[in-house]
């Protein structure tokens, strides 16, 4: 079963005056991880596709997607596959692929129909393409792993890049997640914007009771959003993203622009945020 929600882009002037309804309507995707089904968001920022494949006892296959325009999804895209629950397999181009849970599979425009299986739950991002690159999966141990922040900060933390430049060519489509040690909480502070990419951000091994304080909208005029285990935010190009968990968690942020460049950001000073 396919599922697919569109998402339009706003500008930050109309984006000031939502209430909180209105914020999640645009910003905030939830219920993307649900047994025997594919949920995604085709998000009208960069044209970036997000959701989720859980395929249970069964198999689903992800072929046309009718947002797309094109007759399978990968026609004109390349997509990055993160599995955060068990092992699963995922099928594309006569090859199968077996994702441990963290792993990702990058795969290339024009691979055709893919299809996944097993007890995984897999988190999926697609975004335009201009050429192909070899289809790939990518281990923990091949990721580049970079360390940040410290205790003092609330802000130690690990980031582990999957599609990067310097790990698996992409045409656009970044792609890892960042891990919090044990009582750090804060994420992508100080803050920043990119004006020339957007970003996604999924918030997961969170526990029921844990919650994280999504920040976004201009540094001088931010909103927050509430999110759950599981819960995902499409953050606009004009938006800063960071946030707070009362407890450590891990998100995978994705990004879709003008470049592959994962430092090409505008840092935003704390005293500037309002």
């Amino acid at each position: 079963m396919l599922n697919v929600e569109t998402r339009y882009a706003i500008d930050p002037e109309t984006a000031k005056h939502l209430d909180t309804d209105g914020l999640r309507n645009h910003f905030h995707a939830d219920g993307l991880f649900v047994e025997g089904q594919i949920n995604l968001v085709y998000t009208h920022y960069d044209r970036l596709i997000l959701g989720g494949a859980v395929p249970g006892k069964g198999e689903l296959v992800l072929d046309k997607v009718a947002e797309a325009g094109t007759p399978s999804v990968l026609d004109r895209r390349e997509m990055g596959i993160l599995n955060i629950g068990e092992t699963g397999t995922v099928k594309v181009a006569g090859e199968t692929y077996e994702l441990q849970n963290g792993e990702v599979l990058y795969i290339g425009m024009g691979a055709g129909p893919v299809t996944f299986s097993g007890a995984a739950r897999f988190y999926v991002l697609s975004a335009p393409a201009h050429q192909t690159y070899p289809t790939r999966l990518i281990r923990i141990e091949d990721a580049r792993r970079v360390e940040l922040g410290s205790a003092a900060t609330s802000n130690e933390r690990v980031i582990m890049q999957f599609l990067h430049p310097e790990v698996c060519p992409s045409c656009q489509l970044l792609m890892g997640y960042t891990q919090f040690a044990p009582g750090s909480v804060w994420n992508t502070m100080p803050a920043h914007l990119h004006d020339r990419r957007m970003e996604a951000y999924l918030y997961f091994e969170l526990g029921p009771e844990q919650r994280v304080f999504h920040f976004m909208g201009k540094p001088d005029e931010t909103r927050h959003l509430i999110m759950k285990n599981e819960d995902a935010v499409v953050s606009p190009p004009w938006s800063i993203h960071c946030g707070a968990g009362t407890g450590a968690y891990t998100f995978c942020w994705a990004m879709a622009g003008d470049n592959v460049d994962f430092t090409d950001m505008d840092m935003v000073a704390m005293e500037d945020l309002r």
